[in-house]
């Protein structure tokens, strides 16, 4: 979908203000409430607003452990890939997954109350034989940058 300025705007706007009414919208860029409403309706029709949520402060709920976790496969198959996709759905403190090219098959996110805890999950995953051969982990210290949005850049191809 190839985006015009005022789509581009919108996208910026609800990427910084979630919670905006279709009034705030519609003023921050320029348009009239009903037109705004329906870009953003459309922008969501197709695919480019994946949704809506809130960005939650884990650190105010309580002590925790925000660790990466390179994982290599014992196999390359298409069905080794795919019980381990399958298999990391279920596991709730894996908050995200990236399947890579190169060395490492898959980046974990993983968040667990405290380092014993993300110990006692990667034993779990090792004995569900998941198809994880090595694993690597890298404890986050602090975070440096985020939460993940689109770059201004990538928002701003236009027609």
């Amino acid at each position: 979908m190839r985006l015009d300025a005022r789509d581009i705007e919108i996208l910026r706007t609800l990427v910084a203000e979630g919670r905006i009414t279709k009034a705030e919208l519609a003023e921050k860029v320029g348009l009239s409430p009903t037109p705004a409403w329906e870009r953003m309706k459309k922008l969501e029709r197709a695919g480019v607003i994946e949704g809506y949520g809130a960005r939650v402060a884990a650190r105010a709920l309580g002590p925790h452990v925000n660790v990466f976790v390179a994982v290599e496969l014992s196999h390359h198959t298409a069905a080794s890939f795919q019980t381990f996709e399958r298999a990391v759905q279920g596991y709730e403190e894996v908050s995200a997954v990236w399947a890579l090219g190169g060395g490492f098959d898959y980046l974990m996110q993983v968040v667990a109350r405290d380092i014993d805890a993300y110990q006692r999950l990667i034993d779990g995953m090792l004995a569900a034989r998941i198809g994880m051969a090595r694993y690597y982990t890298y404890i986050v210290t602090k975070p440096v940058k985020g939460p993940p949005a689109p770059p201004l850049w990538l928002l701003g191809q236009t027609d």
